[in-house]
């Protein structure tokens, strides 16, 4: 429990941090909207495919009688889209994140140095950050992927389905959620991602305290481009705080 208020407590603080620096919270705010034009694209596209993935996927059930065939295809809507909501979440979180690297990067240096007790200056070129927050964005999409595709088959037991499900799901993506957002500040500090993951894999309450709340407001329209930012600093505060040492 403690671990848990902990992390909500960090993302509270990034966002008192940022009521304090509104500029900073319009820096960190560019790499956000210009992921939400190409997000939207994308989005249309894939959801104009769904119908097609859901009849697909249903065609074991044409002898079914009703109304046991429409209920299943209800149920089976339902999951495919939770899980294009949890992939979707954490895939616009890591093309923003490599798309705003330098952003994001020198928005958290600002957090560190404001706080005070900055870590050693790691000096890098920005396409390294970039490669850093493709390869770390594409692992945690293809778990996420693979964490989905259980979710949905889960998504078939009736009650639990529809209840325990989801509330898993959403701490799940909760937790990938953080381990995307503390690359930058645990790169400056010299954690890998296999360090970071482990790190966080062992304080999963910290970690889903953090990212779950956070998830569940990128939910919200256009809110992931309003809240990047105080994820930013947020997780900063996380690595400085909770992963650090």
């Amino acid at each position: 429990m403690r671990d848990l208020l902990a992390g909500v407590r960090c993302l509270l603080g990034g966002l008192r941090w940022l009521g304090r620096h509104p500029r900073q919270w319009l820096f960190g705010l560019v790499p956000a909207l210009i992921t939400l034009l190409l997000y939207v694209v994308v989005l249309v596209v894939v959801l104009g495919f769904t119908p097609d993935v859901i009849t697909l996927s249903m065609s074991f059930t044409d002898g079914w009688a009703e109304p046991w065939r429409t209920l299943t295809s209800v149920v089976a809507g339902v999951a495919l889209v939770g899980v294009v909501v949890l992939v979707g979440v954490l895939l616009f979180t890591a093309v923003t994140l490599a798309i705003g690297a330098p952003f994001y990067d020198k928005l958290s240096e600002r957090v560190d140095a404001d706080l005070g007790d900055v870590p050693p200056e790691v000096r890098r070129p920005v396409w390294r950050d970039v490669l850093a927050a493709v390869t770390d964005g594409l692992r945690l999409v293809v778990y996420a992927g693979v964490v989905g595709a259980v979710l949905f088959a889960l998504g078939f037991i009736p009650v639990a389905g529809q209840t325990v499900v989801p509330a898993v799901g959403a701490c799940v993506s909760g937790f990938f959620l953080t381990v995307e957002l503390t690359a930058t500040p645990a790169q400056r500090r010299g954690l890998t991602f296999r360090q970071r993951f482990g790190l966080l894999r062992r304080r999963k309450a910290l970690a889903v305290g953090f990212g779950t709340p956070l998830f569940l407001l990128f939910l919200v329209p256009f809110a992931a481009v309003v809240l990047m930012p105080a994820g930013v600093v947020g997780a900063t505060l996380l690595a400085r705080e909770r992963l650090a040492g």
